[in-house]
């Protein structure tokens, strides 16, 4: 099976190696300053837990043509950058199956316009990380595994596949249904905890001694939860339904232990909403909409997407 990854951070980086190792017949596809540190040092990836490195020299590309031929394309880059890389998808015809795993509170009619229904698959990701350089330190649990399905959610010889692909490297995978929930309900929280960072200095640690911005983040929480299921979008993992069952106090000591730990730091959790501040604007925008058609109020989320705004046009001010 020949598989194209698009997007050299830190999970296709993870993956990429992860499935040269077993094997695979990998192709990597990065640009810029990323593409020439693959060129240079191979994928080094480092094992937050026990400080392993290994390095993985994964065959490399630039740009995707429109007559090369992959089984399967893994689409892994920033929500806002998907539209960047659908024309390219779109004018290659010799890729018969894309699976987009990230971030998404708005579905997959944008894939499904450019690709068409048949070819599109969605995922969450298996493993969190950050870059330092050209390492990639990664934090990765086979009790985490990667996501996916098809959109109807019936199974294919083509699912059957990638979880195969993934196992043969000692990766868990798990197809579900309903993905589209999944991704939704993964995204309920994410830009509030950015903004509750942002209010709270840019510091996760800090954001543990900030009760304000902690108070704020569970309240946006469980707007961005309760509208999910009045415009009938199920929560899933269904667990996610206790957030409005367990009391504020025991969600706000639970996540200042959270944040007040390496695993939040070291975890990525911090450099992604510091640097991807664009990527928070997008899904703060998508959430706006979910928002607005539940007719519930949402105030908190208002306070904190009021956040994202300031620090995405602070990112495109000119420095002076």
């Amino acid at each position: 099976m020949r598989v194209l990854i698009l997007g050299a951070g830190v999970v296709g980086s993870f993956n990429a190696a992860r499935l040269t190792e077993a094997g695979q017949d990998v192709t990597l596809l990065a640009r810029g300053g990323r593409l020439e540190d693959l060129r240079t040092h191979g994928v080094v990836l480092e094992d937050f837990r026990s400080k392993r490195r290994t390095t993985t020299r994964v065959p490399l590309v630039d740009r995707l043509g429109p007559d090369d031929a992959y089984d399967l394309a893994i689409v892994i880059v920033r929500r806002n950058q998907i539209p960047s890389v659908l024309p390219a998808l779109a004018q290659n015809h010799r890729i018969p199956s894309v699976l987009f795993l990230g971030n998404n509170a708005a579905g997959p009619q944008e894939m499904i316009e450019a690709l068409g229904r048949q070819r599109v698959l969605l995922g969450m990701p298996n493993v969190a990380g950050e870059r330092q350089d050209h390492v990639v330190r990664y934090l990765w649990s086979r009790w985490f595994p990667l996501l996916f399905g098809e959109l109807d959610d019936v199974p294919t010889p083509r699912t059957e596949t990638v979880v195969r692909l993934f196992r043969t490297a000692g990766l868990s995978a798990r197809l579900v249904k309903n993905v589209d929930a999944y991704q939704k309900t993964h995204v309920a929280g994410l830009p509030a905890f950015a903004g509750a960072v942002y209010m709270a200095g840019g510091d996760v640690r800090q954001l543990a001694r900030t009760p304000e911005a902690l108070k704020l983040y569970l309240q946006a929480f469980r707007e961005a939860v309760r509208a999910l299921r009045a415009v009938g979008i199920p929560l899933r993992p269904s667990a996610t339904r206790l957030l409005e069952w367990i009391p504020e106090p025991i969600l706000a000591f639970g996540l200042r232990c959270v944040c007040d730990s390496r695993l939040a730091v070291m975890g990525g959790i911090e450099r992604a909403v510091d640097t991807f501040a664009d990527e928070m604007k997008e899904l703060a925008d998508e959430l706006r909409v979910i928002l607005r058609q539940s007719g519930l109020p949402s105030p908190a989320s208002d306070v904190l997407f009021a956040q994202i705004d300031a620090q995405f046009q602070a990112g495109k001010a000119p420095p002076r």
